[in-house]
């Protein structure tokens, strides 16, 4: 293996609702950062910690990686999820031998579930006003 692909990272591109997260996957020591900032300071509820760490947790490589993430859009859920999705494309892409394992997991499933659009003549997607029969 040449000095330059040593370095080169792995990558993985997650998108959960209108979040889009790309993931560059290092080998390293289980640092991870997301859009400059440590992932436990940027995500603040223990639900989306835990997913962002999951596929790596899945895959058995946790302290095997660094991930470097830039996420863009959407809410702080839907960011982990795209996250999650990122994170495990690129382990996917780094360690063949995990796929089966995250596979079974669920992790390499895109969630295709999107906001409804509002219709005209009402007050929502599904909401109507109203109605008043005399």
């Amino acid at each position: 293996m040449a000095d330059g692909e040593a370095l080169k990272p792995w990558l993985g591109t997650g998108r959960r609702k209108t979040a889009v997260a790309r993931v560059r996957l290092f080998r390293g020591n289980g640092v991870m950062l997301i859009n400059g900032r440590d992932a436990d300071k940027y995500f603040l509820d223990d639900r989306s910690r835990n997913a962002v760490r999951q596929p790596l947790k899945v895959a058995k490589s946790l302290n095997r990686f660094d991930v470097k993430v830039n996420v863009r859009g959407g809410g702080p859920t839907s960011q982990s999820g795209a996250v999650l999705l990122g994170v495990a494309r690129a382990l996917v892409k780094a360690d063949q031998d995990a796929e089966a394992a995250l596979r079974d997991a669920g992790l390499l499933t895109r969630d295709g579930r999107m906001k409804e659009r509002k219709k005209y003549g009402r007050r929502g997607a599904r909401a109507s006003f109203q109605f008043s029969k005399r």
